[in-house]
């Protein structure tokens, strides 16, 4: 698998780190997920998190967006430290610079399309109404929703919801979006349109993004890099492009993966 010749890879367009992750360690009580974890996002860049059932993907996503706090490390968004020990104001206006997609979507049913991308302005700036609809309304028509702003959630389909998601995740044009799971519950023809929205953004816009999936096919046509995180050793076992991973590397775990006829091949 590889990108298409006619689809231009998005590059970093910087090498300066926003988002910093140095030895840290998440769990909860004493079941600890993962230790020692440490690795960089450069700006602009399309940065995938891998790694199997209970290897603790998400719940490493949420500990860098500060849903929860690390047991020991730290963790730095545009050198801000993001530690629930520093000044909270400091804190919210990092977080308020970043944009998340949850697996799910997380639309509000009983709002339009137009309403729930209006919820972050509303929350977070004092523009008023008629400045507030014109921007979640760019925002729509960027992710190719122009003209459903007054649908429901309920009247559109599994990626249209996404879409709009991720339209409501960058309501306050932020720098960074952390993406759960993007193409869960899709088909292949439109996880594939979904995967072109994130390169299209990335390209044009410049948006850092952080995205947790386990598709195969997103994974080679969007990523830049991958970081691939074991259950066993509570910590990162590959960390690279995820081409030169499938074809050069001698993990076993990792080259199964990236190469699953392996797998079925030993057991056939």
């Amino acid at each position: 698998m590889s990108t298409p010749a006619s689809t231009p890879r998005p590059k970093a367009t910087s090498s300066s780190p926003v988002i910093e992750v140095d030895a840290l360690r998440i769990g909860f009580g004493t079941h600890i997920l993962l230790d020692q974890v440490s690795f960089r996002v450069a700006r602009g860049e399309i940065f995938v998190i891998l790694g199997g059932s209970g290897s603790g993907k998400s719940t490493l996503l949420k500990h860098i967006i500060g849903l929860y706090a690390p047991l020991a490390g730290q963790i730095r968004i545009n050198g801000q430290d993001m530690g629930h020990d520093e000044a909270e104001d400091k804190r919210r206006e990092v977080l308020r610079n970043i944009g998340v997609m949850y697996q799910s979507g997380a639309l509000f049913g009983s709002m339009t399309l137009l309403q729930n991308v209006c919820l972050p302005l509303e929350e977070h700036t004092q523009l008023p109404l008629a400045a507030r609809e014109l921007i979640a309304r760019m925002k729509l028509g960027l992710v190719g929703l122009q003209g459903f702003e007054q649908h429901m959630p309920s009247q559109i389909s599994g990626g249209m919801q996404k879409r709009a998601a991720i339209a409501r995740a960058m309501a306050l044009d932020p720098a960074v979006l952390f993406l759960d799971e993007p193409s869960a519950g899709l088909d292949p023809i439109t996880s594939a349109e979904l995967d072109q929205l994130i390169l299209r953004l990335a390209r044009t816009l410049g948006i850092t993004f952080i995205i947790v999936t386990h598709e195969l096919a997103s994974i080679f046509t969007i990523a830049d890099r991958v970081i691939m995180l074991d259950k066993e050793t509570k910590g990162i076992v590959a960390e690279g492009n995820p081409a030169t991973l499938r074809d050069t590397s001698t993990h076993p775990w990792v080259r199964q993966f990236f190469n699953p006829r392996l797998g079925q091949e030993q057991h056939a």
